[in-house]
Parts: structure tokens; C-alpha cells; sequence
């Protein structure tokens, strides 16, 4: 009987590529299904691939011969690791697949603000030339960044912006501070100390109950005036309506966002409003090159689960290998 798999939404080509070498599949494509539709379609799956669905217990409980949970990216928060756990279902996500593009992402973000590309480009293109209102351009060079968060997106985001001329900080309660201090960047304990000396705040750390609204009002209090917000990480990391605040007193010079606390968010949002603000949908991860390696290790951690091959490299809850 072959192993039926659920794709939730369409597979990049390198992905499709390395299931299609297999004969013992069924493969049932969906596009961004509805929770309904989702919960149908996971009572027959052995394995699933998805995005942003939730697996929570309402979806395994619909999922009776469900063996594996495979992300289509590095972060877990949309899963119910406990759930899964006692199922005995590894959830699989694609560590160093995609560091690179969101490092990158950060970076343009970080230069976008700094540089005020978007009011810069809307003005020229309008028919004016110099952007008159809102804050001067900044460098980057000599400037304080904390990188929050130190895992393969930070570590690559701290290198950057040292070869940028920046002073870095780091903040990263997982790694020992003379670890961070051995690789020539600057280790910060205390959230509100490091933000007192930032220029430029930048975020990679998971979301959890921890970091759920790290970034609140009192931490942009914390922040030096004429600062810079850029998160590639999870929405709820930052207070939004704490943000905008920030952005309004102008206690912030701008932020740059890859996510939001709400995705997709309604047309009103004020952040939406700001030239000093630059949005992207949740794809800094979505570069070609970037696509097709999440693709190419998603599939890979189906085939190995399936194959009883489960590599703890690329699970969450590897307590159950």
C-alpha cells in the first residue's frame, strides 16, 4: 500500500523531484487549504508537508495513520510538539536550509530603513527628487546592532553587520557568554541593558512564551531614540500596537518587517501607512535557491521518517528518536 502524502500548498520543483524518485507514493496536492478541507484530507495521510497550517491536537485527532510532520521551514510554533510527541510523531523542520536567504532579507531590511529606499523611490517617481519629510539617511557603519537571538540565522545576521562596520551585540540566553565573546561580538544578559545601547535591534529568535512580546513598550523606552526595528523572526515578538506607538513619537527612526503579529494583516493597519516602515509577506525564506533547499530537505525528512530513518538533526522533538 503506498504512503499517502499531503502537500499544503505547491511543492517547489526540487522537492517534487526528490518524491517523484520514489514509486511508493500517493501524493495529494492541496493549495492553502481551509482547516476543514485540511482535517478531511489528513484522516487518510501518512505524512504531511506543511506551511503555516496548524497541527494541533483537533488536526492529529483527525489524523489517524498520520506518521510524520514535516515544516516547510525552520520554525515550529503553528505545531503541538507535546501532542505530537505522544503520538510518537517526529516533527521535522529544515535546519541551514534557508539561514542564508532570511540573513540576506535582514539585512536588505535593515539597509531599507537606514537608506529610506521605499519614500526615496516613491518621491523620484512621482516627479520630485529629494524626500524632504521624515528622518535623514544613516549609516550603518559605527553603529550599535543587538542581534537577538544567536542560532544559524543570527550568527550569519551578526557576521554581516560586522562586515558592515557595525558594533555587535548579542542576546542569546542558549549560548554561553564566552562563546559568544570568542567569536568577537559583544554578549548582552540583560535585554534592557543591550537595547539602552543599540542602534539598530534585529530579531532571530523562536517564538515562544518567552519571547511572546519581547519587544514591548518598555522595551522601546529602552531603545535609543532615532533607532531601528527589523524582524525577520515571528510576529508576536513584537508588541504591534506598542510598535506603532514607537513609530508615531517617533521614538523609532523605522522598522523593517518580515512578519506581523496578525498575517495576513487588514488593509488599516497604520504600520502600513508609515514611509518609514518596510513590509514583506513572510518570504524572506522564499528565494529561489532558498526554496528549493527547504524543498529539497522537507521531502527528504518525509522519505527518512517513513523509511524509519528519523535524523535528529532535523527534529524538534527528538526525544522520541
Amino acid at each position: 500500500m503506498p504512503h499517502r502524502i499531503l502537500l499544503c500548498r505547491t511543492l517547489h520543483p526540487a522537492g517534487m523531484a526528490v518524491l517523484a524518485e520514489r514509486k511508493d507514493l500517493d501524493i495529494v496536492a492541496l493549495h492553502d487549504p481551509p482547516v476543514e478541507q485540511f482535517h478531511q484530507h489528513l484522516s487518510s495521510a501518512d505524512a504531511v508537508l506543511c506551511w503555516l497550517e496548524r497541527v494541533d491536537r483537533a488536526a492529529l485527532a483527525a489524523a489517524p495513520r498520520l506518521k510524520v510532520v514535516s515544516r516547510y521551514g525552520v520554525g515550529f510554533d503553528t505545531v503541538d510538539i507535546a501532542a505530537c510527541t505522544e503520538r510518537d510523531i517526529p516533527v521535522m523542520v529544515v535546519n541551514g536550509t534557508n539561514d542564508l536567504s532570511v540573513a540576506e532579507h535582514a539585512m536588505m531590511l535593515m539597509l531599507a530603513v537606514a537608506r529610506r529606499v521605499l519614500d526615496n523611490d516613491q518621491v523620484v517617481k512621482a516627479g520630485g527628487w529629494w524626500a524632504k519629510d521624515g528622518p535623514g539617511m544613516v549609516d550603518l557603519a559605527g553603529r550599535s546592532v543587538l542581534v537577538v537571538g544567536y542560532g544559524r540565522i543570527g550568527s550569519r545576521v551578526a557576521n554581516y553587520c560586522r562586515a558592515f562596520q557595525m558594533k555587535v551585540m548579542v542576546m542569546d540566553p542558549g549560548f554561553h557568554p564566552a562563546r559568544i565573546a570568542a567569536d568577537g561580538f559583544t554578549p548582552i544578559r540583560d535585554l534592557q541593558a543591550g537595547l539602552a545601547e543599540a542602534d539598530v535591534v534585529t530579531l532571530h529568535c523562536p517564538l515562544s512564551p518567552a519571547t511572546h512580546h519581547l519587544m514591548d513598550a518598555a522595551a522601546f523606552a529602552a531603545l535609543r531614540p532615532g533607532a531601528i526595528l527589523v524582524n525577520t523572526a515571528r510576529g508576536p515578538i513584537v508588541e504591534e500596537a506598542a510598535l506603532v506607538a514607537a513609530l508615531q513619537s517617533g521614538r523609532l527612526q523605522g522598522a523593517g518587517l518580515d512578519v506581523l503579529e496578525v498575517e495576513p494583516s487588514t488593509a488599516t493597519n497604520p504600520l502600513y501607512a508609515m514611509p518609514n516602515v518596510v513590509v514583506s509577506p513572510h518570504n524572506a525564506a522564499s528565494t529561489e535557491e532558498g526554496l528549493a533547499r527547504m524543498a529539497r530537505q522537507a521531502a527528504r525528512n518525509i522519505l527518512d521518517v517513513l523509511d524509519g530513518k528519523r535524523d535528529p538533526a532535523f527534529m524538534v522533538n527528538g526525544d522520541i528518536a
